[in-house]
């Protein structure tokens, strides 16, 4: 069992829905390398939006519960007390009731258009995201029957999110625009780096 929190790119550090985190399940396949993965839910707070025409430094989505589930080579360093491990993978994951967060997506708008209001109205599928992360874990022996872990990864990964619906705004000088969107290539960014408390039940 673990507590992984998830500090993104451009977005709000999200935090994990306990006891839902459940890593280190895997098989090993000799005596230094090992295959695992596991699954945790989190509450994410805000991710960004990228590729998309209008960017900001702050998160277009959230808060959304998302599911993130790695598979991962392991290459373990075993020690009598201690154990270091460095891995890497894919994952997978997915954001359940996901919103978007119109206010900084209208301010990255307006900043895009050189407006000086901007209103949004968007539509946009939920879709499954894949990518890629490399890290580390420490791991110590408290007794035979348990122990704890530190872990360290960095993610790289996104979901596509195309964007449609419609925008209006107005200028300086009063004049109004209403214009259609289409971003058929945004992504919802989950860049950044997870960091894992967890308990290692040995049952021995």
């Amino acid at each position: 069992m673990a507590f992984s929190y998830f500090l993104p790119r451009n977005g709000y550090f999200s935090t994990p829905i306990s006891p839902f985190s459940i890593r280190g399940i895997g098989r090993d396949l000799n005596k230094f390398i090992a295959l695992e993965t596991g699954a945790s839910l989190y509450r994410m707070s805000g991710l960004n939006i990228i590729d998309a025409s209008f960017e900001s430094k702050k998160p277009m989505t959230g808060p959304a519960f998302t599911i993130f589930v790695p598979a991962e080579i392991v290459f373990q360093f075993k020690g009598r007390k201690a154990e270091f491990d460095i891995k890497g993978g894919g994952f997978a994951f997915y954001s359940f009731a996901q919103k978007l967060n119109y206010g900084n997506i209208d301010r990255a708008v307006k900043e895009w258009k050189g407006w000086e209001v901007a209103n949004t109205n968007l539509d946009y599928p939920n879709k499954i995201g894949f990518g890629y992360h490399a890290g580390v874990e420490l791991s110590f022996t408290v007794t035979r029957q348990w122990g704890f872990s530190l872990e360290a990864n960095y993610l790289m990964g996104s979901s596509k999110i195309p964007l449609s619906g419609s925008l209006v705004g107005a200028d300086a000088s009063g004049a109004l625009y209403r214009e259609t969107v289409d971003e058929p290539n945004a992504k919802v960014d989950f860049t950044g780096f997870e960091f894992s408390i967890g308990i290692n039940l040995t049952g021995r």
